[in-house]
């Protein structure tokens, strides 16, 4: 009873009051007092009673909920419906419902049902929308329970929640080929030999439940760590997706920070890769590691692609200074074949990183962000941050990497040709076309080996401008 007193609204307790003061004045006047009296236990007792009624009533509510889909990209829309049956043998008073939503996806949906007959179903339906990525609750739904005359409310809470998972936005990307694969003739899917990687010689960590006469002992004592052969492996497609995730490396704030644009990128890629039969693995320097089952036989498996977006859509900015766990990471998976890395800024020690993360012929992608372009500087410093950009891509196609520069505002699909072996020529910085990274650029544009190693021969008639295209 304490309870449904708790629960009298503004207009119940008025008429409380009401009830009261009257109560008193029928004691104070010598005439008519009988009357006002009656009136005043009518108007008290009707809140009273109602308040009663209302914490006697004993509905039996179920709900449940749908989303529809339960997985979006950011900016998009999702429905959710909510299903209450009353399977209980009285029909419902006036019912509120509410049901709780993060602020991100909006306002909180509320609606009034006015009667719910016995063994009855009502739907209601909203809709929910966030620009930002995430992984938002939906729920408990709350029932108001009130009488006709609008004198108590009662709330009862449900304890169901369900999660809503907003996706960074997953651009459609055209079908290229890639280095690292040896490519068959007509429309058949490519297939890679990751030139460390496929043969009876390639090595990776040991893991428990290793044979220990693969122990490689001359890859143990290079790496420090215990490394095995791997043996009878079948060829397949193979591909690394590095995400760098430091606070330190990105600029700008929100959904059009470089952050956002490299999550987007990586999820994009991802999703490109795995429906086109590669074996994917993401790797962050967060420590983030994720691969289908096809990578690496020891992962959970499931599905890869819903996998991806689910963690991408939770992914934040690390406090990592550098990016060596993203190459110890590499080491222990014996990621091979293809590395695709979508970068911030990069200085020449995490050059020298990815360079060793380049093993053999394994061909390496190097999505580079000029994070200045994320943020409004003076013309100095826009100039000094521009010098420091293309002096660092440079490096890294020195190392062997193919760099594609990505400025503000450039579109994922309409960079992602470049990283073709027979694609566009890569954009490259202007000192560059005078001197040693000038002949580099034109052996990397005149053609990669199916393995991903830059045909010498090739490059040098490049460079002289005698060569002829590239292999297909």
């Amino acid at each position: 009873m304490r309870e449904a007193l708790g629960g009298l609204t503004v207009r119940g307790r008025s008429f409380l009051g009401a009830g009261a003061a009257a109560a008193l004045c029928a004691l104070v006047l010598p005439q008519g007092g009988r009357d006002l009296l009656r009136v005043a236990i009518l108007v008290a007792l009707l809140p009273l009673v109602c308040a009663l009624v209302v914490a006697r009533t004993r509905y039996r509510i179920a709900c449940s909920r749908r989303l529809s889909p339960s997985r979006v990209q950011a900016g998009e829309q999702a429905r959710v419906v909510l299903e209450l049956d009353n399977v209980s043998r009285l029909p419902t008073g006036l019912l509120l419902v509410e049901d709780k939503v993060p602020y991100t996806l909006g306002s909180r949906p509320r609606f009034v049902l006015d009667r719910v007959e016995p063994r009855g179903r009502r739907e209601v339906a909203y809709r929910v929308r966030s620009d930002v990525r995430g992984r938002f609750v939906l729920g408990p739904l709350t029932v108001q329970l009130t009488d006709p005359f609008g004198m108590c409310e009662l709330t009862r809470s449900f304890t169901h929640r369900d999660a809503l998972i907003v996706t960074p936005i997953v651009h459609t990307l055209p079908t290229i080929r890639l280095g690292g694969e040896w490519a068959s003739s007509g429309e058949s899917n490519a297939r890679s030999v990751a030139a460390a990687g496929e043969d009876d010689v390639a090595t990776r960590e040991y893991r428990h439940g290793d044979d220990r006469r693969r122990i490689h002992w001359r890859s143990t004592a290079r790496y420090g760590d215990l490394m095995v052969r791997r043996e009878e492996q079948p060829w397949q497609s193979r591909a690394t997706v590095v995400l760098d995730t430091r606070e330190r490396a990105h600029r700008g704030d929100g959904p059009a920070s470089s952050f956002e644009w490299a999550v987007s990128a990586a999820a994009s890629i991802g999703m490109h890769l795995a429906k086109h039969g590669y074996s994917a693995q993401l790797i962050t320097d967060g420590g983030v590691t994720l691969s289908s089952t096809a990578f690496d036989t020891t992962s959970p498996g499931g599905d890869f692609e819903g996998l991806l977006l689910d963690t991408l859509a939770v992914v934040t900015t690390s406090t990592n200074p550098s990016l060596q766990r993203v190459g110890a990471a590499i080491r222990r998976s014996g990621a091979d074949g293809l590395i695709i890395a979508v970068l911030g800024n990069v200085d020449s020690d995490e050059v020298d990183n990815f360079a060793r993360m380049r093993r053999g012929t394994t061909t390496g992608i190097a999505f580079l962000l000029d994070t200045a372009s994320w943020i409004h500087l003076a013309e100095p410093m826009r100039l000094a941050e521009r010098a420091r950009f293309e002096h660092t891509s440079g490096l890294l196609r020195q190392r062997g990497w193919r760099v594609i520069p990505v400025s503000a505002g450039d579109p994922l699909p309409v960079l992602w040709p470049q990283a073709s072996r027979s694609g566009p020529d890569l954009d490259r910085p202007d000192h560059d076309e005078d001197g040693a990274g000038g002949s580099e650029l034109a052996g990397a544009a005149a053609g990669v080996t199916p393995t991903g190693a830059t045909v010498a021969g090739r490059a040098a008639a490049g460079a002289n401008g005698t060569g002829t295209g590239g292999r297909s």
